[in-house]
């Protein structure tokens, strides 16, 4: 191929990717609203979008030709990317970084002596904090566990580059069908609700009338749950 022929198909590949990208832009949007609730407090709507066809552009060029599994491969990378920025920034209020740790050891001893989980109205009374710092410590330990669990989920597609073998779909179905199976009912809900039909944290708190910090704590046991018998723990 001379230099020539070489611009022309350079210049026809950056059509052809910006007609991909034009075509799979719903997609981000569907992952923009889902990480709102998260990260909208953080990052405005434009740097949110920015990361993501950043990571809707690496999926298409190490997926290859797109085809029924690309959907999945590509909103696990752009949830990924956001989430990674996320915590690169460390967004948490610093008033939450610094209690985190006595907040998690409290919150422990609590469901000691009371011998469930505790409450918000038990662990705000028991720690003598605010409902906002409880709901921001909620929502940071919640990002940190859904990034992570992102990571597992899509860890063997990261590793092969592109769309994972029939076989280690099967597989992966079946893993994660037997993982959902030791999960009590309401956080099946919880992990159906955010995984299969996209809701954010807010909207699945209205469906199951909870507060988005009680939405959180069950997200986060459950895929804490989960991740162990997905062997990722």
């Amino acid at each position: 191929m001379d230099l020539a022929d070489a611009y022309v198909h350079s210049a026809l590949d950056s059509k052809q990717e910006a007609a991909q990208l034009a075509a799979y832009m719903p997609l981000l949007n569907r992952v923009l609203r889902q990480l709102s609730s998260q990260v909208g407090c953080v990052l405005d709507r434009e740097d949110m979008e920015q990361i993501g066809l950043m990571a809707l552009l690496d999926s298409l060029r190490r997926y290859g030709t797109p085809d029924d599994q690309f959907v999945g491969f590509a909103m696990l990378r752009m949830r990924g990317a956001i989430l990674d920025e996320l915590r690169r920034l460390d967004w948490r209020p610093r008033s939450v970084r610094q209690s985190a740790h006595r907040i998690r050891d409290e919150i422990r001893a609590l469901r000691k002596k009371l011998g469930r989980e505790p409450s918000e109205a038990d662990t705000v009374a028991g720690l003598a904090i605010s409902a906002k710092e409880y709901r921001d410590y909620q929502m940071a330990e919640n990002a940190e566990v859904l990034a992570s669990f992102d990571d597992l989920l899509s860890e063997g597609v990261h590793e092969s580059g592109g769309a994972e073998s029939p076989e280690n779909g099967v597989i992966n179905r079946l893993s994660l069908a037997r993982a959902l199976s030791g999960l009590d009912e309401k956080e099946q809900r919880v992990i159906q609700m955010y995984y299969e039909f996209e809701l954010n944290l807010k909207e699945i708190a209205l469906v199951l009338d909870l507060t988005e910090a009680r939405v959180c704590q069950i997200n986060k046991s459950a895929i804490k749950k989960m991740k162990i018998a997905l062997g990722g723990a």
